[in-house]
């Protein structure tokens, strides 16, 4: 049976605008960090996993060693969109269950502040005329022509959609999910943004893609986030106070799309967090009544409702009596994105996976401050990527 693998360092930078800092030092600031919460040195690691997107090319995690420590040991760049930091750890996970390291090291940064909407574009690029090329050119962009590839778009639509399906959603709804994140956020001294906003000021904002308006958007900015994994016999040669702080990971699920005819054009966020989220409870052991709290992909307002009911947090069709009957607020009895969400958190998109597997930890080991989740002991990191992956890292508190 393949080792139980515990987080025994994991550290986040304060995200927000970083204009004399590039993602190297972004992401070495989260590996020391990281390093330095679980006692070790590079010379300890076995296997890096270093995710960015925007810039660094193919060598980001060689880059990082430069300013670390160059010790030999294979490195793995990945990309998979806002779900490359779950699949940075999800690569250390697998590397000490398969017994190749008692180390692993995963980290992801990124600089996004001013990036503005992401995605779309295609049109432009390809001018009034359109003519196939290859195999997957052959497929012509949908931006402008049957809907938009925006991010706010997209994730509008599959608001809406949802609505559409199963009723109860108003712009209103969305707005006051919105409102649940930013008032979260205040407790949060690493987010990017700490203001309450009322529902008011959330609604009558810019409007970005119906019913999504600028505060129901998540926060491009610069970030990074690391941890330091181990297996259990790694473990139980450390301190004592080592083992208290460590984590288990009790479940680590990366999916992608499974075939649909519809998913060959269209993203489908929801079928491939559904099947995440199965495989990770039956990993772990445990439903989604034993979470203490939940760390989501709210990009948008209108993608933490349908994730409520992807996740099975709710009965399917129920997210909206969900999020009305209070439970998702701190003080609820499955409390989601204490951390401010996207929305206020932000979103450097390679530091975001592990950035919301450092919220949950850090809840477990009671280390939260102001926002700590009283008696927490198991929850659960998501986090989605067009094209698309969905990461589910379930995580549960060491025994007394």
């Amino acid at each position: 049976m393949a080792e139980n693998v515990w987080i025994l360092g994991i550290h986040m930078t304060k995200f927000g605008k970083h204009p004399t800092l590039d993602p190297v030092d972004l992401g070495v600031e989260a590996i020391r960090g990281a390093l330095a919460d679980a006692g070790l040195r590079m010379r300890d690691v076995g296997v890096l996993a270093a995710g960015n997107l925007m810039g660094r090319g193919g060598s980001f995690g060689q880059q990082l060693q430069k300013q670390t420590g160059q010790t030999g040991i294979p490195v793995f760049n990945v990309a998979n969109a806002c779900a490359t930091g779950a699949t940075a750890l999800r690569v250390a996970v697998m590397a000490i269950r398969a017994g190749e390291t008692e180390v692993g090291l995963a980290v992801g940064a990124e600089k996004l502040s001013g990036a503005g909407l992401l995605a779309g574009g295609a049109r432009e690029a390809e001018g009034d005329t359109w003519a196939p090329k290859g195999r997957f050119g052959a497929v012509a962009a949908l931006d402008g022509r049957v809907g938009t590839e925006t991010m706010p778009g997209v994730f509008a639509q599959i608001g809406m959609e949802y609505g559409h399906r199963y009723g109860g959603t108003s712009f209103e709804l969305f707005a006051r999910i919105s409102e649940k994140n930013h008032a979260h956020s205040t407790l949060n001294p690493l987010a990017a943004y700490q203001k309450r906003f009322s529902l008011e000021q959330i609604m009558n904002d810019i409007m970005i893609a119906y019913p999504n308006t600028r505060p129901m958007c998540s926060a491009n900015c610069d970030g990074a986030a690391a941890a330091v994994v181990v297996s259990e016999t790694k473990l139980r040669t450390l301190s004592l106070e080592q083992q208290r702080r460590a984590v288990k990971i009790s479940a680590s699920v990366l999916t992608s799309d499974p075939w649909q005819e519809a998913c060959q054009v269209l993203p489908d966020v929801n079928t491939l967090t559904r099947v995440a989220a199965e495989q990770a409870y039956e990993q772990a052991g445990v439903g989604p009544e034993d979470l203490d709290l939940v760390e989501l992909h709210d990009c948008f307002a209108t993608a933490e409702l349908v994730h409520y009911d992807n996740l099975k947090l709710c009965p399917q069709g129920g997210a909206v009596d969900f999020f009305n009957s209070g439970a998702t607020w701190r003080d609820g009895r499955t409390p989601v994105n204490v951390s401010g969400g996207l929305e206020s958190k932000g979103h450097p998109i390679a530091a975001t996976g592990i950035a919301n597997v450092w919220e949950v930890a850090t809840h477990l080991r009671g280390e939260a401050g102001d926002r700590q989740i009283a008696g927490a002991r198991v929850g659960l990191a998501h986090v989605i990527g067009l094209g698309s992956a969905c990461g589910v890292h379930i995580l549960e508190k060491a025994a007394a």
